[in-house]
């Protein structure tokens, strides 16, 4: 019996082995890549009619597609694995089964790798599988280079993310990964829609980079003669539906940030961000568990996440909830925290080891202690609550706190997953709060979302929501590049001249 695999080490000659025998097909008249194949059946499907306790000859015919994986050579028959979309599927290859000649002459000489359509009745095999007993092929892809090797698979960090088509071929865990993350988009949509939301599409492209505090891609656009950015947030756009009277909105889009890369970042990213007038971000409360559980529990099927070092976040009942000025406190051990200056802050933050830019505003340093010392203790899902006012010019000031905003941020696995408001609404302030945002940089106010609001926006609670965050979160990945089918790399030539 001869099993093939694969072997990197002398990839290039497998290479000039496989292009030959396509010349030699070509020659032959029987061009893969001019041939095409039905496909009535998955994998999947195709097991799934197989009949328990049915005669071969009562077994429903079948024509599944899809990619060698496993290729076993036992003299005049093989055994074949196909792969598709929903899994794998077992041929059984006969030389009698084939014209004259097909067997040795070509089916033998296909390679792991290699895409085929298999027609053929179903049976089970002695060992329990059940099979496609194949009455004919057709070759319709030839794979001019070898998969990874079988049982090691990949895991060099940089063909995973470079070559992600190879990691879903070989890696089941990844395959699986993306089913659910287009499972939950689709999950969050339906959520919404259940609830009277309506979807739309807002500018990527915009003349004021708004809504949130981070630093833009800037292009140009050469038939207006001026240049844009790349959206950091959708927040203004759908705020403005909410002035033209569409009173429950939600867009899921990509949204870019010309920052830093980490396991949590990357400059490419996909946010849900929703606006509902006449609630508050106490309504966004509700509405963010509820959609959270929601997702969870239909897609993943459970509402206890287990993480890698054996903790189990626990998604069911209610949520905590704490203010960020208690969480301070209590952090620091310094009842009087936001009584000291800004000198005493900073000093307070780097005896607790926290490395603190001596620049930074008072809010800032304050923020750090936040980030670095109690984000990454909330596993369990924690509503953050009544933020300083500095850190959201968007959002309504508390009425018994004019230095605080009614904002939470839920944290869930030690990082922020959404943050929501209570959006602002009166002009006035809005306008007051970005002026202390923009400073002198007056260009960077988006007046025309002012304009807007001096219309008249009812008020409303808004949020936003990481979805690759999400991601890690329910599927247990270890970085925000695992949740992203092509994260952003460095050109291979940029590597190359490092």
């Amino acid at each position: 019996m001869t099993d093939k695999t694969a072997n990197p080490d002398n990839s290039h000659d497998l290479y000039a082995v496989r292009l030959q025998k396509l010349e030699n097909l070509c020659k032959e008249d029987r061009n893969p890549f001019a041939a095409n194949c039905a496909q009535s059946h998955t994998s999947e499907e195709a097991i799934k009619l197989y009949k328990e306790g049915g005669a071969d000859e009562e077994q429903p015919k079948v024509a599944v597609a899809g990619r060698i994986v496993v290729f076993r050579v036992m003299g005049k028959a093989s055994f074949i694995k196909i792969q598709d979309r929903d899994g794998q599927i077992q041929a059984y290859v006969t030389r009698d089964e084939l014209p004259e000649g097909e067997y040795n002459t070509y089916f033998k000489k296909l390679d792991l790798g290699d895409i085929i359509g298999i027609e053929g009745r179903l049976f089970k095999t002695k060992t329990g599988e059940i099979t496609v007993r194949a009455e004919s092929y057709t070759l319709v892809s030839k794979s001019l280079r070898p998969l990874p090797e079988k049982w090691a698979g990949l895991t060099d960090d940089d063909k995973i993310y470079r070559q992600r088509y190879l990691d879903l071929i070989v890696n089941q865990e990844s395959r699986q990964r993306f089913r659910h993350r287009a499972k939950i988009i689709q999950e969050m949509r339906k959520y919404l829609w259940e609830r009277d939301f309506t979807e739309v599409e807002t500018p990527m492209l915009q003349s004021v980079a708004g809504g949130a505090a981070a630093r833009p891609f800037i292009t140009h656009s050469n038939a207006l003669d001026c240049d844009f950015y790349m959206r950091i947030a959708l927040e203004l756009y759908l705020k403005r539906m909410l002035v033209a009277g569409e009173d429950r909105v939600f867009e899921i889009g990509r949204v870019f940030r010309n920052e830093g890369l980490s396991r949590r970042h990357n400059p490419e990213f996909t946010m849900l961000e929703l606006y509902q007038a006449y609630t508050d971000f106490r309504g966004m409360m509700e509405l963010t568990q509820g959609l959270i559980q929601h997702v969870a529990k239909t897609v993943i099927g459970s509402l206890e996440i287990a993480r890698p070092d054996g903790t189990v976040i626990n998604l069911d009942g209610e949520w905590r909830e704490a203010k960020y000025k208690d969480l301070i406190i209590e952090a620091t051990g310094d009842a009087d925290w936001f009584s000291h200056s800004r000198e005493d802050k900073l000093e307070k933050a780097r005896a607790l080891n926290i490395e603190v830019d001596g620049e930074l505003e008072d809010y800032e340093i304050t923020n750090n202690v936040f980030e670095k010392l109690i984000e990454p203790t909330l596993i369990q899902p924690t509503f953050v609550t009544h933020i300083p006012k500095e850190l959201c010019p968007l959002a309504k000031i508390t009425q018994d706190d004019d230095t605080t905003i009614d904002v939470f941020e839920l944290c869930i696995n030690g990082q922020e997953i959404a943050p929501a408001y209570s959006e602002q609404n009166d002009p006035i302030i809005q306008r007051k709060m970005f002026e202390a945002q923009v400073g002198e940089e007056v260009q960077d106010m988006d007046t025309d979302f002012l304009t807007a609001l001096e219309h008249g926006m009812p008020p409303a609670g808004g949020m936003g929501l990481g979805i690759d965050r999400l991601i890690i979160l329910l599927t247990g990945a270890e970085s925000i590049r695992d949740t992203i089918l092509f994260p952003s790399l460095k050109p291979l030539k940029q590597e190359a001249e490092k």
